[in-house]
This record gives structure tokens, C-alpha cells and sequence, in this order.
């Protein structure tokens, strides 16, 4: 079975930075491209920033400018680094691995909370 872990959520300040980190492990022969989502108290689960493993990103416009997506598919791995950060930011962080011959769906990790203060 394929296992995905994030880690990097805590509490900020807003307009400060955090670093997210997913690392997927397990039976993994091949990974079509790895991203990001967010779901905030009320609101539904959205895509924040995908990567594919050919280095191809894709943004929310409301985070463009200001996160960064990175993947090292050596180490089976995806990051955001998230700066000048908002209270709407605040959300729980969901990684999605999307690999072994999948085009959809994918492999879900249990998300990291982070929390951006005023």
C-alpha cells in the first residue's frame, strides 16, 4: 500500500512563512505529479498547488505570488512554502499523490493544520 505523511502545519502570524512537507512511501513505481489541497471549517476541500513530475505547476489564483510547490520525485516527495501568509489561509493542508497508472484520484495523506493569526 501506498502511505502519505505531511508535516510543517502550525501557527503563524499573518504575513509570515511556513514550509509543508509530504513524503509518500510504500509500493510506488512511478508518480504522474503530486499536489496540494486545503480544506477550511465550512468549506469545501480545493486544490491549492499541483506539481507534475515534470516540474509543471499550477496555482490557486488566490495563493499565485505567494506559494511556492516543489517536488524531488528522487525522494518521492512534494513541498509548499507558503509566505506572506493570511487568516484565509487557515485550513487543514491535504497531500494527494496521484501515481502507479492513476489519472485521477489518487493517494490521500491525513493533513497537517495550519492556523495564520491577525
Amino acid at each position: 500500500q501506498v502511505q502519505v505523511v505531511e508535516s510543517g502545519g502550525g501557527l503563524v502570524q499573518a504575513g509570515g512563512s511556513l514550509r509543508l512537507s509530504c513524503v509518500a512511501s510504500g509500493t510506488i513505481f512511478s508518480i504522474t505529479g503530486m499536489g496540494w489541497y486545503r480544506q477550511a471549517p465550512g468549506k469545501q476541500r480545493e486544490l491549492v498547488a499541483a506539481v507534475a513530475s515534470g516540474g509543471i505547476t499550477n496555482y490557486a489564483d488566490s495563493v499565485k505570488g505567494r506559494f511556492t510547490i516543489s517536488i524531488d520525485g528522487a525522494k518521492n516527495s512534494v513541498y509548499l512554502q507558503m509566505n506572506s501568509l493570511k487568516p484565509e489561509d487557515t485550513a487543514v493542508y491535504y497531500c494527494n499523490l496521484l501515481a502507479n497508472g492513476r489519472i485521477t484520484g489518487g493517494y490521500w495523506g491525513q493533513g497537517t493544520q495550519v492556523t495564520v493569526s491577525s
